[in-house]
């Protein structure tokens, strides 16, 4: 059971490293990874759960979060419509996306990073995904608003950058151009 031991924080070198594809079809190990990732967001998303074990809760994960550099991640989490996102995906690539951005307006956080991180994160409002999930099928997702985010996210993790690699840094709450605020 992965649980906040096992994850590792900022200045980790695992955070800044582009990670490598894995081969598919999955091997058992990785598929294996994947399960797990799954079970310790829904685990953190479970109010007894995460108490009895310490557990910050989270949406999504990637396998650099747990010092391993593989393109693998997983997202668990229902939107505000109730729309289940619930995903273990091998080698994710955002193959489109839209000018317009979108940002969360009360900021973005990461289980790899203990500290409030105070700013907007620009991110495109809408993408289109593809990766293979954990049966090596094909995926394709069309994803907007918070959902993009939230897998935007974690394909950065995949490719080194943390989140507040964005903020500008000059002015942390600057309204990107051609942005509109998640709720």
């Amino acid at each position: 059971m992965i649980t906040m031991k096992d994850i590792v924080r900022e200045g980790h070198p695992a955070l800044t490293k582009v990670s490598q594809e894995v081969d598919i079809p999955l091997s058992h190990e990785d598929k294996a990874l994947l399960e797990e990732m799954i079970q310790f967001l829904k685990n953190s998303q479970n109010e007894e759960v995460a108490a009895k074990y310490n557990l910050r809760a989270g949406v999504g994960i990637a396998a650099p979060q747990l010092g391993i550099n593989k393109k693998l991640m997983a997202i668990h989490f229902e939107d505000e419509n109730g729309k289940l996102y619930s995903y273990g995906l091998a080698n994710p690539k955002i193959v489109s996306h839209s000018v317009g951005k979108a940002y969360l307006a009360g900021g973005e956080g990461c289980l790899s990073v203990d500290r409030q991180v105070e700013g907007y994160v620009p991110r495109h409002a809408r993408i289109t995904l593809k990766a293979t999930d954990m049966d090596n099928n094909p995926v394709n997702l069309r994803l907007k608003g918070y959902p993009s985010i939230v897998f935007q996210h974690e394909v950065d993790h995949l490719n080194g950058i943390m989140f507040y690699d964005h903020i500008n840094k000059d002015d942390p709450f600057e309204v990107p151009d051609n942005a509109r605020p998640i709720e």
